[in-house]
């Protein structure tokens, strides 16, 4: 029965040899997701049904109340309509832009590595950098784009002072800074279509726009329907060029819900509200992501 017992047990040690090595490899990324990613996930979760102190410590169990009150109050209610607004005017905006000049620079003319380096240098800047180039933009006296509509003789808008205006000066940026990047995705989902399928339609007599429509779309749907997806998550996530030019302000109207977990935990110090905002940002993000891979992915053409 011993002897059993070792045998089976030098079997098992054996048979999970490769898990265990598995293991060893995957160690740094668990220890890093444990401390970066599933400590303050778990944490967040627990602050969230507590009043904190100044501190962030946990003093009040309060259960759902700060989920309640989040629900009733209209500053929170009017963050999550400009947040949404503002992914309606940046997601699609970004994607099209993108599209549009990814498609020009997938044609075969010279000098074109030129103007693909101009389409993709805003990928190099960062969120600070790009906001402040757009601040001055967005001057309401010195400013260019006021200089410019002058020319025209349209009255100068305060483009980061008027409510009305502040959501549409902040989407224009965040637009202009993912353009890089989505622009590079696109140009390579394009370039790795089979070049036959467009020698093949030529030859039928095919044009431009219907190779476009019938060849060119369903080939890069997969590369679109990634690009979307990543542009929609980091919509919701936006929070740099606002912190820089608005501050969530005028009468919060740029006050999109990431920048109000920021003033709600640093600013007013009331983690468990933060952590309620950010819960509930995740609970919208992780069922609109599912609903765009169940409904969404239906139109994608894999190759």
């Amino acid at each position: 029965m011993e002897e059993f017992q070792v045998v089976n047990k030098e079997s098992f040690w054996k048979r999970t040899k490769n898990v265990r090595i598995a293991m060893l490899y995957l160690l740094p990324s668990i220890l890093l997701f444990s401390v970066f990613l599933f400590y303050p996930m778990i944490k967040t979760v627990y602050l969230s049904f507590f009043l904190t102190d100044s501190k962030g410590n946990a003093a009040i169990f309060v259960g759902l109340e700060n989920y309640q009150y989040l629900l009733e109050s209209a500053r929170f209610q009017k963050s999550m309509v400009s947040t949404g607004l503002f992914v309606l005017y940046t997601v699609p905006t970004s994607v099209i832009i993108a599209l549009f000049l990814a498609l020009l620079a997938n044609e075969k003319l010279r000098g074109i590595g030129f103007f693909r380096t101009i389409f993709s240098s805003t990928m190099g800047m960062s969120v600070a950098a790009s906001a402040v180039i757009w601040l001055f933009l967005f001057h309401p006296t010195v400013g260019t784009i006021n200089h410019f509509l002058g020319l025209f003789g349209i009255p100068a808008v305060r483009w980061l002072l008027d409510p009305t205006w502040a959501l549409i000066s902040i989407a224009i940026t965040t637009v202009w800074m993912n353009i890089g990047f989505s622009f590079l995705i696109i140009l390579g989902g394009l370039q790795n279509i089979d070049t036959t399928l467009y020698e093949s339609a030529d030859i039928d007599g095919a044009g431009y726009f219907y190779q476009l429509r019938r060849i060119t779309m369903p080939m890069l749907s997969p590369t679109l329907f990634f690009i979307i997806t990543i542009t929609f998550i980091n919509s919701f996530q936006s929070f740099g060029q606002v912190d820089i030019l608005t501050r969530g302000g005028p009468a919060e109207s740029t006050n999109l819900i990431v920048y109000s977990i920021y003033q709600d935990a640093f600013i007013n110090y009331q983690f468990g509200t933060a952590s309620a905002q950010a819960i509930i940002l995740f609970i919208i993000v992780f069922v609109l992501t599912l609903l765009q891979f169940k409904f969404g992915e239906r139109k994608v053409h894999y190759q």
